[in-house]
């Protein structure tokens, strides 16, 4: 009879775990389809020195910033890349559940710095493998490039434009598989835009491009791109000429379903806020509500789940100075098509089209929500592409109408409901009315087969298998840990000051002369303020491999994604981690070099 560690008892006890999981995992994944208006966010920005003139103003940076305080207040996680012909900096997918949060994010990129040569590819693959990694199912994913779309490849690199133009491409297809739309922003203030290039991004990944002849209007875009992606609608409040006094604009909440409201106030200089509730009682700009965020291009107010009504803000700037105020609602609401029934359709038929509002799954009844909203049918001729539109009348509680199916081809039907701050759209349905449907010659359904009972004794079976499996490697790991097996190769070591983005020239340590294990404190000499790495410690792996145990407080990166590293990692030659300190603002990268 076999002997059962603690180790291995655990490992079973995690494959129960993980078959329990994989027989309810349907449900949870429809359950997290319903997280609305939450987003996973990679934003990536070209910073090498072709980009200088383009943003002298470094307005690339308040526009991400921007964004940031604009993500709802909690439910979000965002990236960031910075790039040039190699990764500069990078932060992995980071929740942005608190004004802190997005104090951090903020200041990694304050923190982004120049560098010369420029390859496009290695920004977009960076931005897709770390959404890849930290993307939660119930989020919207996008990415964000602002770049110039131009490629300045350093000669003495080995790197050719058609290796660029692959790794792209391979990007690209990434992205598109997984459903990552990339939206691109050119800035086109020299008239060196690559416009194409930029261009076909977006296109191939459902994004779309957009194009700033000055840097001054990339806050506005970020904007447009976030309601966009949301389905919501940038609402211009006004454009003023500050006369040194408090000026008043009137923020309209139309109904109880806005879970937040981002008035954002571009200004030259900083402007002093006052905000008064419906009721006319003064609300403070620091309280649970209400968050206020400044920078030195833009004001973000976000009021958290206002009440309906108007709502007064005070605006005072400096004499002459021009202010423009617009804002983006974020709403709970979803817009969901009755069932259309399933069959074949012919010329002529007519089909009752319905719709409503939901929120939580809930059909929405209130007028105050369907107030001021026009619903509209799209019917897509998918044999010609024409799109007619077709108006549906508002009963204050939903949208009803009607289609008369035009000809003997095949429809896709579609709903979207818009007023002046809100938009939405259901999910397309087809009608078949097709000389095939009309004749039966389809191909029939299939039929829903009966629902099988979890097969028991296959798994017990494979759990069996398991056991032998996990006690053979236990006996194989024990083997090669009595063998006190050296090190292949040698790493590279770089230490990043994370506060002026500085880095040292890369430290060779070979690893040959070290047998069993060796703690990474002693391949960076025992420095008192990196002693937290006493706790990082490589063994040798198989096939010329080092495994990396972390037992410290310091967060560890494989290409933008978190290492749990606790129970050790395989590194393969020619990986690169980073390791980000906690006593110290510094990091530590590794290149494993064999």
């Amino acid at each position: 009879m076999v002997q059962l560690t603690r180790k291995t008892t655990w490992l079973l006890a995690m494959m129960l775990v993980l078959l329990v999981q994989l027989g309810a995992m349907p449900q949870a994944q429809a359950a997290n389809a319903t997280n609305a208006g939450k987003l996973d966010a990679v934003l990536v920005v070209d910073v090498s020195n072709s980009m200088t003139t383009s943003d002298k103003h470094n307005i690339s940076s308040e526009a991400m910033k921007m964004f940031v305080d604009m993500t709802s207040a909690q439910g979000n996680k965002i990236g960031v890349v910075s790039y040039t012909d190699k990764i500069e900096r990078e932060k992995a997918l980071i929740a942005a559940n608190s004004p802190a949060d997005k104090a951090q994010i903020k200041s990694f990129i304050d923190s982004l710095h120049k560098g010369a040569y420029t390859d496009i590819a290695v920004g977009v693959d960076e931005a897709v493998k770390i959404l890849a990694a930290g993307h939660d199912p119930a989020n919207y994913p996008m990415i964000v490039l602002l770049a110039d779309g131009n490629n300045y490849l350093n000669t003495a690199s080995s790197r050719t434009q058609q290796q660029s133009d692959n790794e792209l491409q391979a990007a690209i297809k990434t992205a598109q598989a997984n459903g990552f739309p990339i939206y691109t922003i050119g800035l086109n203030a020299d008239g060196q835009l690559n416009k194409d290039s930029l261009k076909k991004i977006a296109a191939d990944t459902q994004g779309k491009f957009f194009e700033a002849s000055t840097a001054d209007q990339l806050p506005s875009i970020l904007s447009q791109i976030f309601a966009d992606h949301l389905k919501l609608k940038v609402v211009p409040l006004t454009s003023m000429t500050a006369n040194g006094q408090y000026q008043d604009v009137t923020i309209k909440i139309p109904n109880a379903s806005v879970m937040e409201a981002n008035v954002s106030i571009m200004s030259g200089n900083p402007v002093e806020l006052k905000l008064y509730a419906p009721d006319g009682k003064e609300v403070s700009l620091a309280s649970n509500n209400v968050q206020l965020s400044r920078s030195k291009a833009y004001s973000m107010l976000k009021i958290v789940s206002p009440v309906q009504g108007d709502w007064k803000l005070k605006v005072k700037g400096v004499t002459r100075d021009k202010i423009d105020i617009s804002m983006v609602f974020n709403y709970d609401l979803q817009l969901a098509m009755e069932p259309i029934p399933v069959k074949s359709y012919s010329k002529g038929d007519t089909i009752a089209i319905k719709a409503a509002l939901t929120e939580n799954g809930q059909k929405v009844t209130s007028a105050d929500v369907y107030k001021q909203m026009k619903a509209t049918l799209l019917v897509t001729d998918t044999a010609t592409k024409q799109v007619s539109e077709l108006p549906l009348a508002n009963t204050g509680s939903g949208f009803e109408g009607s289609y008369s199916v035009q000809d003997t081809h095949r429809y896709e039907l579609k709903i979207k409901a818009e007023a002046s701050s809100f938009y939405r759209e259901t999910q397309p349905v087809i009608v078949d009315a097709s000389t095939a449907a009309a004749s039966g010659t389809q191909t029939p359904a299939k039929p829903a087969e009966p629902e099988k009972p979890f097969p028991w004794m296959l798994a017990i079976g494979c759990l069996v298998g398991a056991i032998v499996l996990i006690v053979a490697i236990l006996y194989i790991l024990a083997a090669l840990k009595k063998a006190n097996k050296g090190f292949i190769g040698q790493v590279a070591i770089e230490i990043c000051d994370e506060d002026t983005g500085s880095k040292t020239p890369p430290q060779y340590k070979k690893l040959n002369t070290f047998k069993g294990k060796v703690k990474l404190h002693q391949l960076l000499q025992l420095a008192p303020e990196l002693a937290e790495t006493d706790k990082v410690t490589l063994v040798p792996g198989k096939n010329d491999t080092i495994i990396i145990f972390n037992r410290s407080a310091c967060t560890i990166e494989k290409a933008g994604r978190v290492l749990d590293a606790a129970a050790g990692k395989e590194l393969k030659k020619n990986d690169r981690i980073k390791i980000m300190l906690q006593n110290v603002n510094k990091s530590i990268y590794v290149d494993y070099i064999v």
